[in-house]
């Protein structure tokens, strides 16, 4: 049954006021006439200046703007341009995200725009050293540990590593790994599972994107304490490159260069003491890992450990490990 198009003015105009429209660009009446005679609608002023009326008693923020001639725009939305630009930049910056992904995502977020400001996403952000992913799987098996998470149910999966030719190498000997899924974390661009380990009690963590075949099983996952009460933003904190280990207080000399970055890594409320000479000593919780140290190895002798003594020796071995393997 054919539909009475008049009847569908108001939905028009709104809808145009929504693609065309923001604070600095509006729509004059003649323009809005000329766009309803080109959808086979007929109206005149007086019925637009109550269709205006009507949209802003449903809420929508309508704005009169005393331009040459009058212009209408709708200006307040559910995200500012710049917010818009912020979300975009993310998504395409993002290397846990396959192209194809990214480029519907930012489809997505484009269409919350205006069509004047869609032009200015239309962009490509350069992000120095971004490697995309080769595959969506991760989508997939995101979607299992939530299931697992939700139902309190155990999962089973296997685990790969590369081998020196790239081939998927399984961990394990093969065998499927059976955990109680605890938290998944987003960090430093992948996607990773911390589990608790019943046989060894304690937590482990997996990237998602190397686990496979995961299976939501009907087996209970564990319950205690330590699982109650895992606290997600405290493992961030301490865990470098998300390596599992545990908890070991340190003290760094930090020179005032590098404060910036140790900052960046531990956050704005790190305990630290004035050491003297543009110096500082910073006390924080790490877990001890190969990242830590390679971390720590990128500032030289501009940041030094000087306690745990244990974890300073370990650390002077890494690098006279690094040292050897060059030769003479």
């Amino acid at each position: 049954m054919a539909v009475n198009r008049q009847k569908l003015k108001l939905l028009y105009l709104m809808r145009m006021l929504e693609e065309e429209t923001d604070a600095e660009q509006g729509l004059t009446m003649a323009q809005i006439l000329e766009r309803l005679e080109a959808q086979g609608i007929t109206a005149e002023r007086k019925g637009i200046y109550r269709d205006i009326e009507a949209l802003r008693e449903f809420g929508l923020d309508v704005r009169t703007y005393q331009r040459a001639p009058v212009e209408y725009a709708l200006e307040r939305r559910d995200f500012a341009f710049h917010e818009l630009l912020l979300l975009v930049d993310a998504v395409q910056s993002s290397r846990f995200l396959t192209q194809r992904k990214s480029d519907a995502l930012v489809a997505g977020v484009k269409r919350l725009a205006t069509k004047r400001q869609r032009k200015l996403l239309d962009k490509r952000v350069h992000v120095e050293g971004r490697i995309k992913m080769q595959n969506e799987s991760v989508f997939y098996s995101v979607d299992r540990i939530q299931e697992a998470l939700a139902g309190k149910r155990k999962i089973s999966f296997t685990y790969f590593k590369y081998d020196a030719e790239k081939r998927k190498k399984l961990q394990h000997d093969g065998r499927r790994y059976v955990e109680t899924p605890v938290q998944l974390v987003y960090s430093e661009g992948y996607y990773y599972l911390v589990v608790f380990n019943e046989k060894h009690d304690g937590f482990a963590n997996y990237r998602v994107d190397r686990m496979d075949r995961i299976e939501v099983l009907d087996e209970p996952a564990a319950k205690n304490e330590r699982i109650a009460t895992f606290d997600p933003c405290e493992l961030e904190s301490r865990a470098f490159g998300m390596y599992a280990g545990e908890p070991v207080p340190m003290t760094l000399l930090v020179d005032e260069s590098v404060m910036g970055a140790v900052i960046d890594r531990f956050g704005k409320d790190v305990e630290s003491l004035p050491a003297g000479e543009g110096r500082a000593r910073v006390y924080a919780v790490v877990m001890k890992s190969p990242v830590l140290f390679g971390w720590l190895a990128q500032f030289g002798d501009r940041l030094r450990i000087e306690k745990p003594a244990s974890l300073a020796a370990e650390y002077r071995d890494y690098l006279a490990g690094i040292v050897a393997s060059y030769g003479e």
